[in-house]
């Protein structure tokens, strides 16, 4: 390679040049040396470890007629390694018939000289190989600069979804404060329980584990209705009236209307959106159609919304309300078992008692003072 090929790359170049004859490396060593440093290796095997240990070689030239281990077989040893199987190989033989030269090239050599080598063209078709190699690096190199930009780029839309998504609960929350860590507990319960059906065989399909994620990322959303139900209703310390209650119960319509119109105002459909209206909109049905908005019964209530049920329920039952202490562990356990077949899903509530002692795992991570349950 002249000097000026040498500077535009900026590093030394370094040849392996792999031949049984001590004269034909004696040939190449002196051509090469004036712009590459050369290695030399005699033999099949000594060209492995040579191609395989640091420095490592830029470009292999490679005999194919040597004793024992011949260049076809060191060319596909070369190929099944992941720190050589891009090094450029070119086939320096006596060789010449066509089937040969073809051999080479199926094996994934990049070019064949024959012998009695012309130095300049060995120096041409070495030069053009690098160059070749060095344009294939730095695209390689911009494509994993690229890549990891994206992934950070990903990373950090992920992060601000996440905190908008709290931040709207908590805006909800704001209107309620009672409800504490509800937000983290009931989203990290519904985790549990979509990890523990996903092994069954009415769930495997629908909770995959990118879903579940979604699910997870959703769940924090389910009561973002609650800013739309007046003070007096939501803070109301005792017992709602009739009329009271059927406003309340439109927290659930109007938390689905909103996130049905984010949907709207996005420019492309947003897979955790559709989860988390079904959570906010059908988490106070019940298993045998007796809740609400829409009197919902069995397999029409939506997975999410089903496994919302019994996290919200749960927390609900171990949290302290104006009007409530809250309940031991146990009792609100066995509460739920009680609700098998009627409220919940009998198989949600079989896995909710499968992961009971996470779900109190999660309460006392994220328990609010005032909580002794």
């Amino acid at each position: 390679m002249p000097q000026q090929d040498r500077a535009r790359t900026d590093k030394i170049v370094t040849l392996l040049v792999v031949d049984d004859t001590p004269e034909n490396l004696a040939v190449m060593t002196e051509l090469l040396s004036p712009f590459y440093r050369v290695l030399i290796a005699n033999s099949g095997p000594r060209a492995v470890r040579l191609a395989q240990s640091d420095p490592r070689p830029d470009l292999i030239l490679l005999d194919v007629m040597m004793p024992g281990m011949d260049g076809y077989s060191v060319l596909e040893q070369l190929r099944q390694d992941p720190r050589t199987i891009d090094l450029p190989v070119i086939f320096v033989t006596a060789m010449n018939a066509m089937e040969d030269e073809q051999r080479g090239f199926d094996l994934g050599a990049v070019d064949y000289i024959t012998k009695p080598i012309r130095p300049p063209i060995v120096l041409a078709r070495i030069r053009a190989h690098l160059e070749l190699k060095e344009a294939h690096d730095w695209l390689q190199n911009k494509n994993e600069v690229l890549e990891a930009e994206v992934a950070a780029r990903l990373k950090e839309i992920l992060l601000i979804q996440d905190v908008s998504i709290h931040a709207l609960a908590r805006l909800a929350e704001t209107r309620d404060p009672e409800t504490g860590n509800h937000i983290r507990r009931t989203q990290s319960y519904v985790r549990a329980l979509a990890e523990c059906l996903s092994g069954h065989p009415r769930f495997s399909a629908r909770l995959p584990p990118d879903y579940i994620d979604l699910l997870a990322k959703s769940a924090p959303l389910h009561d973002i209705g609650k800013v739309g139900i007046p003070d007096h209703i939501l803070l109301k310390p005792g017992k709602l009236s009739g009329e009271e209650w059927e406003i309340m119960k439109t927290h659930a319509r109007l938390g689905s209307d909103a996130i049905e119109q984010a949907e709207r105002d996005a420019v492309k459909p947003v897979a955790f959106l559709a989860i988390a209206k079904q959570i906010a909109h059908w988490h106070h049905e019940k298993w045998d159609g007796s809740g609400y908005p829409d009197g919902l019964a069995g397999d029409a209530i939506p997975v999410p919304a089903r496994l919302m049920a019994l996290a919200d329920v749960f927390d609900a039952l171990i949290t302290r309300r104006v009007y409530k202490p809250p309940m031991p562990y146990a009792q609100a356990q066995a509460i739920i078992v009680a609700e098998r077949g009627r409220h919940f899903d009998p198989d949600v509530v079989d896995a909710f008692t499968v992961v009971y002692d996470q779900f109190v795992t999660i309460a006392e991570r994220y328990g609010d003072d005032s909580n002794t349950g």
